[in-house]
């Protein structure tokens, strides 16, 4: 009988902790959000502002063979998406058609993948450390492309910035966009918000000296 309860003693799982949060997580929450709180002078917390989803998507019209899509390309981009989020991407369908373009309602034009929760801070946190310092030539991102609601967006021409993915074994070499969606912000939060993060934006002094060449 003592032996039987040790063999189930045995096989019981062993109890789990709390999971860690994402540092970036942790980072926005303590961190960044009471420099804006002191900077932006908001007095109600609730009013802060708040990153709710970052979204990647990829484009696949060149990638068009008649009124199909490169098979190949598709499950490419699918690949890499999948690694680069952690998660597997939708595809994005035509809603109208276009004749310059011989693009047709209901063609598969792109790969678009939406993250949130823990899994979006732990993509950012990746993006700011290892993908973006791997850029080539890389100078600083663009500090004009926010929207009135404070959203940031960017592209990157290669996928192979990010470490994740295996640039000997692709098909061919495709860019990606990436959008910082946020809420309660607005262009200048956002742009503040992003660089106390750790976003590197282009410096003043570079802007200048690029206007004199």
């Amino acid at each position: 009988m003592a032996k039987k309860q040790e063999q189930e003693k045995s096989t019981e799982k062993a109890p789990v902790g709390p999971k860690t949060p994402p540092r970036m997580k942790v980072r926005f929450n303590q961190e960044v959000s009471a420099k804006v709180k002191e900077q932006f002078k908001v007095a109600n917390p609730m009013a802060l502002p708040r990153l709710e989803k970052v979204i990647l998507n990829v484009g696949l019209g060149k990638q068009l063979e008649g009124t199909k899509l490169n098979p190949k390309a598709k499950e490419q981009v699918i690949k890499d998406l999948t690694v680069i989020a952690g998660q597997k991407p939708v595809m994005c369908i035509a809603k109208k058609s276009v004749s310059n373009f011989k693009l047709r309602a209901g063609f598969e034009i792109g790969a678009r993948v939406t993250l949130r929760g823990d899994r979006m801070w732990e993509f950012v946190d990746r993006l700011i450390s290892l993908a973006i310092p791997r850029i080539k030539d890389f100078r600083g991102l663009p500090f004009k492309s926010f929207d009135k609601a404070g959203n940031y967006a960017f592209g990157v021409q290669e996928q192979g910035i990010f470490p994740e993915v295996d640039m000997a074994n692709a098909e061919f070499q495709h860019g990606l966009n990436v959008q910082f969606c946020f809420k309660n912000s607005s262009p200048e939060v956002s742009k503040f918000v992003l660089a106390e993060m750790g976003v590197p934006f282009v410096k003043p002094e570079d802007l200048k000296q690029g206007r004199r060449r």
